[in-house]
């Protein structure tokens, strides 16, 4: 059973943050923007204030030219003792292999005086690594991927933010509120703005987030599958309304269903083994440990043959929406009837 690896590079990073250190060269990326734009925040804080303008050096890497990043690199720090190079969305897959070679010499000594970042989307660097230059190049980089914090951290980072605002929040309603926006900090500080402005007391409730916050759809899938489980068939069908009156894609709530029954599933095999919510967790990582408890919950009360005819059902469903000739949203109806009934 897989266990949680543990994000080394990050966070080493954070520690030479704290230190006011840095490597030379990184390629920062991952879904936690907030994060990441926390980190680049972090590295503008060593260059000496009011010379900004000279010693943070930012490029479109769509458009930049390997020439105006090595004038970039050549350049020494103005009134300060630190400079700091930023390169966002830089595309690997434009250089040819003169290109690779030369960005390679360059990035290969950095001055120490100087830090250069470059920034991408969730996926990382796209460099294929088959090319021996390519590779070359790409061990020079320290990647630190941004992703999800833990539950504990950020719970805390909530209450902070609510803190500052002179609010509290329970540890209860801090990971619900983790739970329905996602767990992204970058999400989560804007539902945390509208949270604090609808309360009128002291004190943040589950009423003042279900009022304000609207669950992203992988909670209200969740939700909706978790009624099922629970025999809550009037619940299940009014979710399922909601989403299809917010033109949520079929595919994806399908998905969302299928995803919950396939936990169920492992969660039985699981109980056989005499295990439970915990390792649940360790098999599917964004699972929140109060979804594995109800999860194994359901897995307790039905038969291994059930739990497998419904993930059948989920699996016929998902093929009907890439095949079927007449709509999603039937379909979908159609899937709710055959789990209530199954």
């Amino acid at each position: 059973m897989a266990k949680k690896t543990e994000n080394t590079e990050y966070l080493e990073l954070r520690r030479d943050l704290k230190e006011k250190r840095s490597k030379p060269l990184y390629a920062f990326y991952g879904s936690e923007r907030f994060m990441l734009q926390w980190a680049l925040k972090e590295l503008r804080k060593r260059i000496q204030p009011g010379t900004e303008e000279f010693n943070d050096r930012r490029f479109d890497g769509k458009t930049v030219t390997i020439d105006e990043l090595s004038d970039a690199l050549e350049m020494f720090p103005a009134f300060s003792d630190f400079m700091l190079i930023e390169v966002t969305d830089f595309d690997f897959s434009k250089l040819g292999e003169d290109d690779v070679l030369r960005l390679k010499s360059l990035l290969a000594d950095v001055p120490e005086y100087m830090c250069v970042v470059f920034i991408f989307d969730e996926n990382g660097m796209k460099l294929d690594g088959r090319r021996k230059a390519n590779a070359e190049l790409k061990k020079l980089f320290t990647q630190v991927l941004f992703t999800r914090q833990e539950d504990a951290e950020l719970r805390n980072w909530i209450k902070r933010h609510f803190a500052a605002d002179g609010k509290s929040i329970s540890d209860a309603d801090a990971d619900y509120l983790a739970y329905i926006t996602g767990g992204l900090m970058t999400a989560m500080a804007g539902e945390i703005d509208k949270v604090t402005a609808y309360s009128l007391g002291e004190r943040i409730t589950r009423s003042d987030i279900d009022a304000v916050v609207i669950p992203t759809l992988e909670a209200q899938t969740y939700e909706l599958t978790d009624a099922l489980l629970k025999e809550n068939y009037d619940t299940a069908a009014s979710k399922l309304a909601t989403l299809i009156s917010m033109n949520e894609p079929a595919h994806r709530i399908c998905y969302g269903i299928a995803l919950t029954l396939r936990q169920l599933f492992c969660a039985k095999a699981l109980i056989s083994e005499g295990k439970g919510a915990g390792e649940l967790c360790e098999l599917f990582e964004k699972l929140k440990d109060f979804q594995a408890r109800n999860i194994i919950s359901a897995a307790k009360r039905i038969s291994p043959d059930r739990a497998r005819r419904l993930c059948d059902i989920a699996a016929d469903a998902a093929f009907k929406l890439n095949s079927a000739s007449y709509g999603d949203n039937e379909i979908l109806k159609e899937l709710i009837i055959e789990l209530a009934g199954a």
